[in-house]
């Protein structure tokens, strides 16, 4: 079939069972495309398209379809196929799949996978989620330290084949113990007679199977690695994390950071929300409980301007300037927050002292440069626009300064204390930012104008 794949040619081919004119239209079709084109089909369908491609293919493709959708089709699979397609997968990504699978599904596919498989797949889906070990592959060449580069060349050559990635070999001793990194450059560029073990690296950056994925992540980041090894507590081997699965690490991270900022965290750290697999009541239940946070914080702050009644009546300009003055703390402590989450994401700033003091120290200036000015502007509109007193352009100004000062730095450290306690997603939500700036701008500000103007009250 000539031209460009479409969801509506594919359709039409399955409804006519015309299966080579699909085979012949995918050969040469990008695995992402054809992901694009096929994600919205039943799970049956995509099954079927799936079982048109060579396993290989099929294992590649299926990689590209987000996890929930995995699930569903492996559903559809008759136990023979899915044992196919999971032989077929990436060591890491199969074990991924086993865990999402139900016990009935574990149980009955097992039997049908190579022993091989079958124990690697146990191997590495028995890591907690959340850690490095739960994310790495056990698909890695290793070599030992006494072969010389034309030897590790050619024992790489035929291990290539059936490994992830061979751009770094890892250097075991007899009980897989590791001792030295080799990159595939440094071998080819060495004499042939030159021994692995002169030129190997024995600094090897590496992870811990237990330590969090985040952190496995951070490291091949920091240090521009193609892939981490992997060892266990008695230092050997296990697996490696390459730097694709860092990257998905690195983007579901970044995407649950903006699900906290806007509140849309599960309660007690759990699986994050998606509008495809959770359920009503998770969504409902979740996003309720946030907003009931929020609404604590508003009938705080309504109840303290209620009870500043007397103030009010005497001085009833002052309630033109309640919102302008709580909304700029709360804009600032949203800008702030931003700032560092998005410096978090792309690794900037890391959860470490340093970097906690570096943030305080660059965003001071800043907040203090931005509540004179703007403070400044809000006491001169405020005496244009409507001709108020030097009493209240001071309580006005004092307090528009004040709040975004205390909103910028409140904003900045949210973050930080968020990832501290590692449990309390509400307090990144810009919504929990807004509500705490709304109590501490009306305090603030009847601060302010009792300070400056409370002598009014008995005067009267």
């Amino acid at each position: 079939m000539a031209g460009p794949i479409t969801t509506i040619s594919i359709r039409e081919l399955l409804l006519a069972r015309d299966f080579d004119s699909i085979r012949v239209a995918l050969h040469n079709a990008h695995s992402p495309d054809i992901v694009n084109e096929i994600a919205d089909f039943d799970p049956k369908d995509i099954a079927a398209v799936l079982l048109l491609l060579p396993e290989r293919r099929q294992a590649e493709v299926f990689g590209y379809f987000d996890p929930g959708i995995q699930v569903e089709i492996a559903r559809t699979l008759s136990r023979s196929a899915l044992a196919a397609l999971i032989t077929a997968m990436s060591h890491d990504e199969r074990a991924d799949l086993f865990k999402r699978l139900s016990t009935e599904q574990q149980e009955a596919l097992l039997p049908g996978v190579a022993h091989a498989e079958r124990e690697d797949i146990r191997k590495l889906a028995s890591y907690p989620e959340g850690t490095a070990g739960a994310i790495m592959t056990s698909d890695y060449a290793t070599l030992a330290s006494e072969l010389s580069a034309r030897q590790a060349i050619d024992t790489v050559r035929r291990e290539a084949p059936d490994k992830e990635t061979i751009y770094y070999a890892y250097i075991v001793d007899g009980e897989r113990k590791l001792k030295g990194v080799v990159s595939l450059r440094e071998l080819l560029v060495a004499d042939d007679t030159a021994l692995v073990a002169d030129i190997m690296r024995k600094n090897v950056i590496f992870a811990r199977a237990d330590n969090t994925k985040e952190s496995a992540a951070e490291k091949i980041a920091e240090y521009d690695l193609l892939a981490l090894p992997i060892v266990n507590d008695a230092g050997m081997l296990v697996g490696i994390v390459t730097v694709d699965d860092a990257m998905d690490v690195t983007e579901a991270e970044r995407g649950r950071r903006v699900a906290q900022f806007g509140g849309n965290v599960p309660i007690g750290g759990g699986p994050d929300l998606s509008f495809r697999t959770s359920t009503f009541m998770q969504i409902f239940s979740t996003r309720a409980f946030w907003l009931g946070v929020l609404t604590v914080f508003g009938i705080l702050t309504s109840t303290y301007v209620a009870a500043q009644e007397e103030i009010l009546s005497e001085i009833i300009i002052l309630a033109a300037f309640i919102a302008p003055i709580i909304d700029a703390g709360g804009n600032t402590g949203s800008q702030s927050a931003t700032l560092v989450i998005r410096a978090m994401a792309l690794g900037e700033v890391r959860m470490r002292w340093r970097d906690l003091w570096f943030v305080v120290r660059r965003e001071i200036p800043v907040v203090l440069a931005l509540g004179v000015v703007i403070g400044v502007l809000e006491a001169i509109l405020a005496f244009f626009s409507k001709g108020v007193g030097i009493d209240v352009l001071l309580v006005v100004g004092l307090s528009m300064g004040i709040c975004m000062i205390l909103g910028g730095l409140i904003g900045a450290l949210l973050p930080f204390a968020a990832r501290r306690i590692g449990t309390d997603p509400a307090t990144l939500s810009a919504p929990l930012i807004t509500s705490i700036m709304d109590l501490m701008g009306v305090l603030v500000y009847f601060g302010l104008a009792y300070a400056f103007m409370g002598h009014l009250l008995t005067a009267g």
